[in-house]
């Protein structure tokens, strides 16, 4: 049952607000930063969107994503083909989740409790909000990278062969924590503070990249020793071997805002916006930075004879100290950009949702920006295969599960209606299920992973997989999880339709 307050108001265009939040304000599951954003507080445009998305698409780990390709094997063609089709692939579940966020103004870990129940939306919130953390540090450590590099090139070798600490000089360890340390001071400020953020550095991120793909071009002769370079798997057996896991490591790159878009997407002026902006916005910039990457990384093969996937260690070769300096002072803000909105704004929202009255936005920020650090993000990066196979891979099946749940839950299962206020109850209301917990979630969560990875295998993983016979699914993980999450939490739909509540 919903609870006794002034009804939502819903505005001409569908959007709901919910305009008495006094009700349910005492509750332990609400916080200001967890409410219903108010109408007049929507007010993102296209743009909004389309820079977002140029700002967390256009980094240092996007073109690594393209690079790696390369690494493994493929052509330009290929390449360009498996991150397009990815990009195309998880547009869909990530505008389909959009939706609920314009429509009722909540975040992700908000959105889950329609799912999950009030408490099991934080096994689903925290899953997502470590995925993120490791994404951050991975983010910081390509960026402090690209600082050390900078510096180097005006101090001298002093800087860049310093003694090592750790493996690697100890320099390279100063930037890094100093790289923390900026967007820790931008975390802090809010929400607003990223917004103002990302709208002025995108139209700025490509330049670093374009000077790379320049300076490339003219040292190997143009386009052409690029575009005729082979590709080392062909057509056949040994590239569709290699294709299906890529294409799911293409699709798990951005699967984690497939599910948590409605953190932006609750400040969007209206669907056609955010939607237009997003359809704008993915597509076409993953592909302007898949196609730059995949072109340097191969006129980097053509002129070095290996393909340097990190564009840190490309630039570090250069002779023209001034165009290095250009183009990894644009990767730098790009990254930080990317950073910023990618992998902060969700786990902070997550990390408050487990602990609403203790937890505000700015110190889950800080929370994602320690845990980023622990886990050790120079060794998920280290090597392509393991970046994509095992990373990649793996994380992308667990979140899959999850999108197929929410997809089933809000377009099949509950048409697009939630009961607003119930989202926020303590002990009753729509959406508490048994003690919190709807298990079919849980359940529907479960197969779909265990289905999706249980067969693991490569790089940390068994050469047979974690459980052997589930091995052959694992080259289609993403898919699989996705498919099996969605048809388990349907078939279940007739008796979560009729759960009481109390």
């Amino acid at each position: 049952m919903a609870v006794e307050s002034s009804p939502p108001q819903v505005t001409p265009d569908g959007r709901v607000e919910l305009s008495d939040t006094g009700p349910i304000e005492d509750s332990r599951f609400f916080n200001p930063e967890l409410a219903p954003v108010p109408i007049e507080q929507r007010t993102w445009t296209t743009y909004n969107f389309f820079a977002l998305w140029m700002g967390m698409a256009h980094n240092i780990p996007s073109y690594t994503l393209a690079a790696s390709l390369i690494a493994l094997g493929m052509d330009w063609v290929q390449a360009f083909l498996t991150i397009t089709l990815g990009n195309l692939i998880v547009l869909v579940p990530m505008l389909l989740n959009s939706h609920a966020g314009t429509k009722y103004g909540i975040p992700f870990p908000v959105f889950a409790r329609a799912f999950y129940g009030i408490r099991g939306a934080n096994l689903v919130a925290l899953l997502r909000a470590f995925i993120a953390c490791a994404w951050f540090g991975i983010q910081t450590w390509v960026g402090g990278k690209a600082l050390h590099v900078i510096i180097g090139r005006l101090v001298g070798e002093g800087w860049s062969k310093a003694s090592e600490v750790g493996g690697q000089p100890w320099t390279l360890w100063l930037c890094f924590f100093g790289f923390w340390v900026v967007q820790m001071l931008v975390i802090w400020r809010g929400m607003d503070a990223i917004r103002r953020f990302e709208n002025w550095t995108a139209p700025l991120v490509s330049i670093g990249f374009l000077i790379l793909l320049g300076y490339v071009l003219v040292k190997a002769g143009g386009f052409g020793p690029i575009l005729h370079s082979g590709s080392k798997l062909g057509w056949g057996p040994d590239f569709w071997k290699v294709f299906f896991p890529s294409l799911m490591g293409m699709i798990a790159f951005w699967s984690t805002l497939s599910l948590n878009m409605p953190d932006f997407t609750r400040f969007g002026g209206s669907q056609r916006k955010q939607v237009t902006g997003q359809i704008l916005g993915l597509p076409t910039t993953m592909s302007f930075i898949a196609i730059v990457a995949i072109l340097t990384t191969s006129g980097a093969q053509a002129l070095y004879g290996e393909a340097i996937w990190d564009p840190a260690d490309l630039a570090s070769r250069f002779d023209n100290t001034f165009l290095v300096l250009i183009a990894l002072m644009s990767l730098v803000l790009a990254t930080i950009s990317a950073n910023l909105a990618a992998n902060v704004v969700s786990p902070s929202y997550d990390f408050s949702n487990a602990f609403p009255k203790r937890i505000t936005f700015a110190l889950g920020g800080l929370i994602t920006g320690v845990v980023g650090v622990l886990i050790q993000p120079w060794r998920l990066i280290s090597d392509p295969s393991i970046y994509i196979f095992a990373w990649l891979g793996f994380y992308g099946g667990l979140l899959a599960s999850v999108a197929g749940v929410f997809v089933a839950g809000y377009w099949v299962i509950k048409k697009t209606r939630l009961e607003l206020p119930d989202l926020y109850l303590d002990g009753r209301g729509a959406y508490w299920f048994n003690g919190g917990w709807n298990w079919r979630a849980v359940l529907a969560t479960l197969v779909g992973s265990v289905l999706a990875v249980g067969g693991a295998y490569g790089g940390p993983f068994p050469a047979n997989g974690l459980i052997p016979f589930l091995k052959p699914l694992y080259d289609y993980n993403w898919v699989i999880g996705f498919v099996a999450g969605f048809l388990v939490f349907f078939a279940l739909k007739d008796n979560t339709a009729k759960e009481t509540t109390r």
